[in-house]
């Protein structure tokens, strides 16, 4: 892993080129898709740019949260620390920002859900990346797997070679954003995000077995709770949802 890339005097983090590419990777796709939805491209790029403010700003908020007994001895230093982005906040408060932007735009509605549904799976896949990259604390528990590693000069080093869960994200979701893309125009409105909100909450309900986090209910964590919440409101969705969930052919 490589927490840092030096460049001269300048200094990279490379979570942060990540984040960076994730977001682009999300602004082509969405360019793309609002276009055949016959919708103005640039709106690509404030609705990426919204989501960033608010995914950001959520993610900050959501990780002081999580760790106030530290983060309030220096709260503006945490608030802006390059490290500590908690995805449910992010999503959170990206969602947040991409309502307000939608509603300016008059785009709200069951397409934006859809619309948003394969470039949140993608941009979660990049981001574990940067996780993976960076050796952020992201790991899973000890293992003797043939593919566990350390994560010696990450951001948070470990010695103990761990199960390396940022990779096993990267690939579930990435495969995840893959299968809503390829059948974006295959389902009713609604249908896609429904399908995200179950596949993304069942992913992350099962990393979390073998990753380190705190269990603080039932057994489980506080990431798989929320995931809970999410995999079943997917569910209740589908299962309310108009049958057939398939648009009719074009004739």
């Amino acid at each position: 892993m490589q927490p840092r890339i030096h460049i001269g005097p300048l200094t990279l983090q490379s979570f942060g080129i990540c984040f960076a590419i994730g977001f682009a990777a999300c602004g082509l796709l969405a360019a793309r898709r609002l276009r055949e939805l016959g919708k103005p491209t640039d709106w690509a790029y404030e609705s990426i740019f919204a989501a960033l403010v608010g995914g950001l700003v959520g993610a900050r908020v959501d990780y002081i949260i999580q760790n106030w007994g530290s983060a309030k001895h220096d709260l503006l230093g945490s608030l802006f620390s390059g490290s500590g982005l908690v995805w449910i906040g992010g999503v959170v408060g990206g969602a947040i920002a991409m309502v307000l932007w939608a509603w300016r735009r008059g785009f709200l509605g069951l397409t934006l859900l859809d619309y948003s549904a394969p470039l949140l799976a993608l941009g979660y896949a990049v981001g574990r990346i940067g996780c993976q990259v960076s050796g952020d604390g992201d790991y899973g528990k000890a293992s003797h797997l043939p593919w566990a590693m350390a994560y010696p000069h990450g951001t948070k080093p470990i010695s103990v070679r761990v199960q390396p869960t940022p990779i096993y994200e990267s690939l579930a979701m990435g495969l995840v954003a893959l299968a809503l893309w390829r059948v974006r125009d295959r389902f009713k409105p609604g249908i896609l995000f429904a399908l995200w909100l179950v596949l993304s909450g069942v992913e992350r309900i099962l990393i979390e077995f073998i990753r380190r986090n705190e269990r603080v209910a039932l057994g489980l964590t506080l990431p798989q709770l929320l995931s809970i919440v999410m995999a079943v409101a997917g569910a209740v969705w589908l299962a309310r949802a108009e049958r057939p969930f398939l648009r009719p052919a074009a004739a």
